[in-house]
């Protein structure tokens, strides 16, 4: 068992991503989990990220959840569908799924990420 403390996480910069900080909690370089790793990150008023699909290298398939611990975030599909996330909802985004993220409130959102590494 490896316990992390927030004050000793270190911010990340994900690609595509902007007007908001990353922070990773768990995952093979901080606790060891190879499976998965989990973040928690903080959308500013009209952070966001860019369109993106789920999708790695040499065929690999990647899984990802967004869980809205607080505030809101709207998830924008491939064909521009809007889907609003508030606090307690939750998203899968499946392997070649596109995406982009935006808050488009005036409050900061907090979200769970957990992806999948295999």
């Amino acid at each position: 068992m490896k316990t992390v403390k927030l004050s000793d996480i270190k911010p990340y910069n994900p690609p595509a991503h902007f007007d908001m900080v990353a922070l990773k909690i768990q995952g093979k370089e901080e606790t060891g989990l190879t499976k998965f790793w989990q973040g928690l990150s903080y959308f500013l008023p009209n952070g966001g990220a860019n369109m993106q699909y789920q999708s790695g290298t040499f065929g690999a398939e990647f899984e990802k959840s967004y869980y809205v611990i607080d505030g809101e975030l709207s998830i924008i599909d491939e064909k521009n569908k809007v889907t609003v996330l508030k606090q307690g909802d939750s998203v899968a985004i499946l392997p070649n799924e596109g995406r982009k993220l935006r808050n488009d409130t005036n409050r900061v959102t907090t979200v769970l990420v957990t992806f999948s590494t295999s």
